[in-house]
């Protein structure tokens, strides 16, 4: 197992872990998410298939540019079952190609999940532009989790040329155990698109800042 696993918090009760790479290469398109999965697809036929597996979106400097330079901090993180990870290895020095721009990954290292009260996702996947309807829809989502939360909607987004639309969500309050179970199940759809990813979050200060 690669190196730098975190602390023991999650590991007693979680299935799942985030394995990181470094991630070389000099821009990216800021609409990368279909491109990327599409990549990942070629390297890890697998990986669409595994149970719970998904993608955290790349973090970008902030900006309208369509293209974005990529910083020395750039991760590519994949949310994994712990018997998955020895596969997904296999990306360790592979050169991923994203609408013809490369993007070098190296460096793999496990991160546990983290059961912290507070949980945010970048984008949750909701077609309609109704933020009233999305929020019954979220409640739904985590009452068939058997989770309880305070709901903390953020901004609405459309991406990847129109063809990708949700809103920023918060999650508070959360007891570690449902903590856990939100990270290992998500809410909603297109997780190989970055969509539904839960992560750790400080506080529930104000959602939908550029990740």
């Amino acid at each position: 197992m690669p190196s730098g696993a975190g602390t023991s918090e999650g590991s007693a009760t979680s299935a799942m872990l985030d394995l990181a790479f470094d991630a070389d290469g000099r821009t990216l398109a800021r609409d990368h998410r279909h491109a990327l999965a599409a990549a990942l697809q070629r390297a890890l036929p697998w990986l669409a298939a595994a149970p719970g597996a998904g993608v955290h979106g790349l973090k970008l400097p902030p900006g309208e540019e369509a293209v974005a330079h990529l910083s020395q901090r750039t991760r590519l993180m994949l949310r994994l079952r712990r018997e998955h990870v020895a596969l997904a290895q296999a990306l360790d020095g592979v050169t991923l190609e994203l609408d013809g721009l490369p993007l070098r990954l190296h460096h793999p290292r496990c991160r546990e999940l983290l059961p912290l009260a507070t949980q945010y996702a970048h984008l949750v996947a909701f077609e309609a532009d109704d933020e009233l309807a999305f929020l019954g829809w979220v409640d739904a989502q985590l009452s068939a989790l058997g989770v309880r939360a305070r709901i903390v909607c953020g901004r609405r987004q459309v991406l990847e040329c129109g063809t990708l639309a949700g809103y920023s969500l918060m999650l508070d309050g959360l007891a570690p155990a449902d903590a856990l179970r939100l990270q290992e199940q998500g809410v909603g759809a297109h997780r190989q698109l970055g969509c539904g990813v839960f992560v750790p979050h400080k506080s529930a200060a104000p959602v939908g800042a550029a990740p």
